[in-house]
């Protein structure tokens, strides 16, 4: 196979027969080139699909407190229903194995201002767990840490938006700002991949918020994430019984659903499980449809290939080559064209793909890309299918005799 005169004879023949060569790697390069172009489309859905729940930890639980609609164990229509510090711990007892990482909340709009800029933001009053819960990122310094919350400091975490509008080319760590007529500590900085809404925010230990706006321990919402390792209906199974729970604590009738919300990730990732894998599923058959198709144009033109050069197999058979090496010559000839047009296919439908990416954003297509393995895969699956193609008639045509074969039509 190394043979540098059987390459040499190979390249020639490519070469001599340039049309012929031509219409094989049209059809492969035309195979590959949409079934890279299909995925990219799917992988930019599914993208679309994924960014429409943020960055936030994809196995969430948020449980907000609200209003009775229905009159429950002596108790009124309209009860407002107020998470405590005690909750959380009720929670962390009852299902503690099944929570990964979990924190309250408290959110307060309040002025902010350092040296002469002055501003409006949201606090928020959080355990140090909720940054792998809001999936933040520390820029500079450090995040809320634990005894933060047991000391009440006053210390803060700003975003991002923050800095720049506060602290224009000045280092904030260590810096103290006013919020509300009271100094804190600024001690890290921190970003969120959501962008300037999750940035403009500030990050205080929940004990602090706690003590300074009203002295109580009241929470208004509880965030937690539950083990990665459940699946879809484990985890609105646990959801529900958290609900359930909760509302057995709060006298609340079960059928209302107002005095104790909650929302569950697992079901929007649900859907989306489904949406993808039917996308994917759709994206498969047409793509290997388009696949089969390139299979069925290379194999008959392995046959055509074949078929016309019945006479020169019959004079190489008369100088005496052997049937092994003409196989050889044919199978390596279709082999190079397969590969040389799978990887100009490949190039080319990725490009396509960055060219017009940006553009697909408008029918929300985001990012489309295709898996190199993924498109190689195919093009080895086309290199096999014409290798098999042109082999049993090569091998046909390689048995005839040589008289036979010149006189061949």
């Amino acid at each position: 196979m190394f043979d540098l005169d059987l390459w040499r004879e190979i390249f020639q023949s490519i070469n001599k027969n340039r049309t012929r060569s031509l219409l094989s790697g049209f059809t492969v390069a035309f195979a590959i080139l949409l079934f890279a172009i299909l995925f990219g489309i799917s992988n930019g859905l599914k993208n679309t699909f994924k960014e429409a729940f943020g960055t936030d930890a994809n196995n969430s639980i948020v449980i907000y407190p609200g209003r009775t609609t229905k009159a429950y164990k002596g108790n009124q229509v309209g009860r407002r229903i107020r998470f405590k510090n005690e909750d959380r711990d009720f929670i962390l007892d009852k299902f503690g194995n099944k929570v990964q990482y979990f924190t309250s909340k408290v959110n307060r709009s309040v002025s902010v201002s350092f040296k002469g800029e002055k501003n409006d933001y949201e606090v928020r009053g959080v355990y140090p767990e909720y940054m792998f819960i809001e999936n933040n990122k520390v820029k500079d310094g450090r995040y809320i840490n634990q005894n933060d919350i047991d000391t009440r400091s006053k210390v803060v975490v700003i975003g991002r938006v923050v800095e720049n509008e506060l602290f224009y080319r000045v280092n904030p760590i260590g810096k103290y700002i006013n919020i509300g007529g009271i100094l804190y500590k600024v001690v890290g900085v921190f970003t969120d991949d959501e962008g300037d809404n999750e940035e403009n925010v500030i990050y205080m230990p929940i004990s602090t918020t706690q003590f300074i706006y009203g002295n109580n321990d009241f929470i208004d919402m509880m965030h937690l994430t539950y083990n990665p390792e459940m699946n879809a209906d484990q985890a609105l199974a646990f959801g529900n019984s958290i609900k359930k729970s909760l509302k057995d604590k709060f006298e609340v009738a079960r059928n209302d659903q107002r005095a104790i919300r909650l929302f569950n990730m697992a079901q929007g990732a649900k859907q989306v499980d489904v949406m993808t894998f039917s996308l994917t599923i759709i994206i498969l058959v047409i793509g290997f449809g388009t696949l089969i198709a390139g299979i069925v144009g290379i194999s008959n033109i392995m046959i055509f290939i074949v078929k016309e050069r019945t006479k020169e197999i019959g004079i190489r058979k008369a100088l005496g080559a052997s049937p092994r090496s003409i196989v050889s010559i044919i199978l390596i000839e279709s082999i190079i064209i397969t590969a040389i047009a799978g990887y100009v296919g490949l190039l080319i439908g990725v490009g396509v793909l960055e060219i017009v990416g940006p553009s697909l954003e408008t029918y929300f297509i985001k990012d489309p890309s295709v898996s190199n393995s993924l498109v190689v895969g195919a093009t080895i699956t086309l290199i096999i299918a014409g290798a098999i193609a042109g082999y049993l008639p090569a091998k046909k045509a390689s048995r005839i005799k040589p008289i036979v074969a010149l006189r061949n039509d």
